[in-house]
């Protein structure tokens, strides 16, 4: 039997590390690139909302300001400097998060308790109440938007709040399920039996045993309710207009508004304060998102 050379073992491993190590770069190299491209609108955006008109006419994009200015950030937040009936976002700013809040809380506990309904409380006919519910994540926007518009004439609740909380209650009770159905699925049936033999009825299960294991879930459906929600555009121009508009509605507005001179350091500044929200969402909870979403493809 013939014994390999030490000296040559030693040198493959070293050719296997360079070669590892080249990939490693490589593969850091193309990612940051991707990062780079993907990155360049929101460089753009920031630093052409920090300089005045005249900077933005003398120089290029993707030069930074030579003297950073704010003003930009107070005209599309407050209306400073604008000409009275131009748009700003201050009110349609708090009008978003009073939609937002509510929806994403309402859909998100009615998605739990749907779900729990579903897996672990079985009858007739739940999976195809499930069906239902599934084929409802899969209905275009488009498609509700004249019967919902009829709803809220008929309620008397609409180019409200209210309304645009229902609607985004009501459309993404079907995402909310389906999440926490899937998630309840790999929790054990043994659970809830032994709740039941001591006494617990539906409500106190759901309260005491459930809820209190359910915040990887919890945490997907509220980051994915109010990243859709904030963002959403044509719920918000389709059931509201006015003063009753959300942030999305009135940015487009402001961007369309008619003026002697277009301020384009005031759109980037107001389009950038109406994604700050989910941005400040994305950087604080991104990593449960991702536990969460991998937290139920697990039985057992």
């Amino acid at each position: 039997m013939q014994v390999a050379d030490p000296k040559q073992l030693v040198a493959l491993e070293r050719s296997a590390a360079r070669k590892r190590t080249f990939y490693r770069w490589l593969l850091f190299l193309i990612l940051g690139l991707f990062g780079i491209y993907y990155l360049a609108p929101l460089y753009v955006m920031i630093v052409t909302s920090l300089k005045s008109m005249e900077e933005i006419r003398q120089g290029n994009l993707m030069t930074l300001p030579g003297d950073i200015r704010f003003d930009a950030w107070k005209t599309a937040w407050s209306g400073r400097g604008y000409a009275a009936g131009d748009v700003f976002l201050r009110p349609f700013f708090w009008n978003s998060i009073k939609m937002v809040v509510p929806a994403v809380a309402i859909s998100t506990f009615f998605g739990a308790l749907n779900g729990y309904a579903l897996t672990k409380w079985r009858f007739k006919g739940d999976n195809l109440l499930f069906l239902l519910f599934l084929f409802g994540c899969f209905i275009p926007y488009q498609a509700i938007l004249l019967p919902m518009a009829r709803t809220l004439g008929i309620m008397g609740i609409s180019n409200s709040i209210v309304g645009l909380v229902l609607v985004h209650t009501v459309y993404g009770l079907s995402f909310t399920t389906m999440f926490f159905r899937n998630y309840y699925i790999s929790i054990p049936d043994e659970m809830i039996k032994a709740a039941r033999i001591d006494g617990a009825g539906f409500f106190k299960i759901f309260f005491k045993v459930l809820l209190p294991i359910s915040s990887p879930i919890i945490v997907v459906t509220v980051i994915w309710q109010f990243t859709g929600i904030w963002n959403d555009f044509l719920f918000g121009s389709s059931f509201s207009f006015g003063e009753a508009a959300p942030i999305q509605v009135a940015l487009n507005n402001m961007v369309l508004t008619s003026t002697s001179v277009k301020e384009y350091n005031v759109d980037m500044a107001a389009a950038f304060i109406a994604g700050i929200p989910t941005l400040l969402v994305y950087v604080l909870a991104g990593k449960y998102f991702i536990r969460g979403l991998t937290a139920g493809s697990v039985k057992g």
